[in-house]
């Protein structure tokens, strides 16, 4: 598989949006949707998620859901032949580039409803 379709499906993956409950990983993924449509998570140009206002369990989701990410993102790198850094950099501008309007990304550091 190519790097792209990685990512994408990676994407799609963390894009889940199911009723949240107790926090595992899985569960993190599923609160994803309501936390980032509340306002409370954005997505960032390193392909990571960040905390836009806390509250509620905002910081563990991203917690559990980045580190999920930096394995996969590191697993892509091995594959490919490249730095983690390269595919954190292409998975953060897909990412920027799905996020739904009225959703927050980062934007020179600072968090902006897209």
């Amino acid at each position: 598989m190519t790097l792209f379709k990685h990512l994408a499906g990676l994407l799609l993956l963390l894009s889940l949006s199911l009723p949240a409950a107790a926090l595992n990983l899985n569960e993190a993924m599923s609160a994803l949707g309501d936390a980032k449509a509340s306002g409370q998570l954005g997505e960032m140009p390193n392909g990571y998620l960040g905390v836009v206002k806390g509250g509620g369990q905002a910081s563990e989701i991203a917690r559990l859901i980045n580190q999920a990410r930096r394995t996969e993102y590191q697993k892509l790198a091995d594959q490919n032949g490249i730095q983690r850094s390269d595919v954190e950099a292409i998975a953060g501008q897909k990412a920027l580039d799905k996020t739904p309007p009225g959703q927050y990304i980062q934007v020179q550091g600072q968090w902006r409803r897209k």
